[in-house]
């Protein structure tokens, strides 16, 4: 992995409302599951164009909401400004990974074809089922495959931005 992927900003959620009085904010995470985004010490976050990193002074898992307060952010309305801001981190910050697994955003975008060559597409975004993972892949039309490796992925070389399926043309 090139250092510039390294430093490279992660969207793990946004800023979804406001919690309280006392500078609160609630998150729309997409960690799985939701309060895992809590466990990184600092976010960034867009101001003016440009990404700061602000440290999370504090946070829990309210309902099925996740819940924070940022260091700099104390009141109502300095929450009411991060309305709608995305959460990122740099991707070294992200847990290293297994083999055979990956993180959806190193999916997104890679072209897909069949073993017979036959060019699907590019992954759009995948989708959770419940079961297993989707890809769901644009090309001449939209495709939903199951991310089942070794049984409809055969092989994703994120060097080359393919993935090679087990996948009927005509499906």
């Amino acid at each position: 992995m090139a250092d510039d992927d390294d430093t490279r900003l992660i969207v793990l959620g946004r800023v979804s409302g406001i919690f309280g009085v006392s500078g609160w904010v609630r998150i729309y995470s997409y960690t799985d599951p939701r309060e895992n985004i809590l466990q990184y010490s600092h976010w960034h976050l867009p101001f003016d164009g440009e990404w700061r990193r602000l440290k999370v002074e504090d946070g829990r898992r309210q309902g099925k909401a996740v819940v924070a307060r940022l260091e700099g952010c104390d009141d109502r309305d300095q929450a009411r400004a991060l309305m709608g801001c995305n959460i990122a981190l740099p991707r070294a910050e992200l847990p290293p990974l297994q083999e055979g697994e990956y993180y959806w955003f190193d999916l997104q975008g890679l072209r897909v074809y069949n073993r017979e060559g036959v060019d699907f597409g590019t992954v759009s975004h995948l989708m959770a089922t419940g079961a297993n993972d989707v890809l769901v892949v644009h090309g001449e039309r939209e495709r939903l495959i199951p991310l089942v490796l070794d049984q409809f992925v055969h092989r994703v070389d994120l060097e080359a931005g393919v993935i090679e399926v087990d996948w009927d043309s005509d499906f």
